[in-house]
């Protein structure tokens, strides 16, 4: 039998082994590879989130959509990030971060694959649906499963990057769009199937690199297997010490914890936990998810659909949109530096208030270089804004809940962007973009307030004393 690791403390039901050992490593080669296999999965859900946006004008003209139509192209994805979001985050809870991990990535890719042979418009709908449900979870997942694997001081600096080589997906959505849109037809295929081809096929790749995927420990003693958890920690220990010429120093004593790792053994008892226990920031992340995805994700879906309005070609308008979509990477490379040096909840504040100044004057713009400046802008800033938030809601909740919680509150996220459609497109068509943008720029002064007044500070803090 292996003998421990002397350098790791006991292991008890009420001890935090992962959680003292894991925050005291240095960050290391281990660390950036598990960066990038997170962030490879972040990239194929963010194509897939910003390609409802690029597909909702090629279709209205390939298939003759109204407002309606190309309102339900947007929808039906988050339609079904809704109820995966709600029902693989419990899962994640009850199953495991790693196998959640590689069950959403595996319906995305067949249903993406499906829906890229869509007969009809409805059939269409229903696949697109399916395959938003496959990746309901995926970001509440990467942002749970980093930060249950990163040191406290580097959270959010691993978080970003995984993040920034996700928003590489969201350019290349448009980019794609628009050369695929111009050639029409390749291999005899209608060029916006490809982009759904891409996807799938990608995702697949990803799903294979992904074994790799160690489970979290955290979550492993949160459902009280301690051995397996202590197996997980010393084979993290030795890689790290490998990666960096010498074995760290891990030795540290540890403080009984009470509470929710025990208690939290069936369904019952994590869904009681988080609305009994947690209920504060739970109210305050469901109302923050509201109010940002107006600010956040209506500018990506509705960014075409205004420059089409604006008397742009579709053609036009997805270059003039990968052009300012390329903001996001770039943004969330920028936030990399900003996101350990200040408070998140501060961070949070202050980027929505760009965006919200940004989108007024994309709106209002009728030149195309103002249009692209702004556009890029808002985006940038919309991805410091983005990777803030994304860590702050890993942060406020313990680990027997975490990805419950936060699931649920971004699942609103999710419901509140299927729904918006329906309202943003009409009232684009009926009063133009200024006032669509005005109005999302009063719900994000309200958000502001609610992160504010409501918010806990979590920066550099070990989760555990976050939570």
């Amino acid at each position: 039998m292996k003998e421990p690791d002397p350098n790791l403390p006991a292991a008890s039901s009420r001890a935090e082994v992962a959680a003292t050992t894991l925050d005291r490593l240095p960050v290391s080669r281990w660390h950036w590879r598990l960066v990038v296999l997170v962030g490879l999965g972040c990239f194929f859900d963010l194509y897939e989130v910003f390609l409802g946006g690029v597909l909702a004008p090629v279709l209205g003209k390939e298939f003759a959509l109204g407002s309606t139509g190309k309102a339900l192209v947007i929808a039906s994805g988050f339609a079904g990030m809704f109820v995966g979001a709600v029902g693989l985050s419990i899962a994640a809870d009850r199953l495991g971060r790693r196998r959640v991990f590689m069950i959403n990535l595996v319906l995305y890719s067949l249903f993406s694959l499906a829906t890229a042979f869509s007969p009809d418009i409805e059939t269409f709908l229903v696949l697109r649906f399916l395959t938003g449900m496959g990746l309901g979870a995926e970001l509440v997942l990467i942002d749970t499963y980093l930060a249950e694997f990163s040191p406290a001081r580097a959270r959010g600096r691993l978080t970003a990057w995984a993040y920034t080589i996700g928003f590489l997906g969201v350019p290349l959505a448009a980019l794609l769009g628009g050369r695929l849109v111009a050639r029409q037809q390749l291999f005899g295929i209608d060029g916006w199937r490809w982009l759904l081809v891409f996807g799938s096929l990608g995702a697949v790749l990803v799903v294979v690199l992904r074994r790799a995927l160690p489970e979290s420990p955290r979550w492993l003693e949160s459902r009280g297997r301690h051995a397996e958890a202590r197996a997980v920690v010393d084979s993290v220990v030795r890689a790290v010490g490998s990666d960096t010429a010498e074995r760290p120093s891990t030795t540290t004593e540890t403080t009984p914890r009470t509470g929710d790792s025990d208690e939290a053994r069936t369904l019952a008892d994590v869904l009681r936990l988080v609305f009994r226990d947690h209920r504060s920031p739970l109210v305050m992340l469901v109302i923050f998810q509201i109010f940002q995805t107006a600010a956040y994700y209506g500018f990506a879906a509705l960014a075409p659909l205004v420059l089409v309005g604006k008397g742009f070609t579709v053609t036009e308008s997805l270059g003039y949109a990968a052009l300012s979509f390329a903001g996001y990477p770039l943004g969330s490379l920028a936030s990399v530096p900003i996101l350990e040096r200040f408070e998140r909840k501060h961070i949070i504040i202050a980027s929505a208030l760009g965006i919200g100044a940004c989108g007024i004057v994309f709106a209002a713009a009728d030149q195309v270089p103002v249009i692209v400046v702004a556009g890029f802008l808002l985006t940038a800033i919309s991805n410091v804004f983005s990777n803030a938030f994304h860590i702050y809601q890993a942060e406020i909740f313990p680990t027997a809940v975490r990805s419950t919680a936060s699931g649920l509150a971004y699942s609103v996220s999710r419901a509140v962007s299927a729904v918006l459609p329906f309202a943003a497109v009409p009232a684009l068509a009926k009063v133009g973009p200024v006032p669509v943008f005005s109005c999302a720029a009063v719900l994000i002064v309200l958000l502001c307030l609610d992160v504010a007044l409501l918010g806990p500070s979590s920066t550099g803090r070990q989760l555990e004393d976050v939570s």
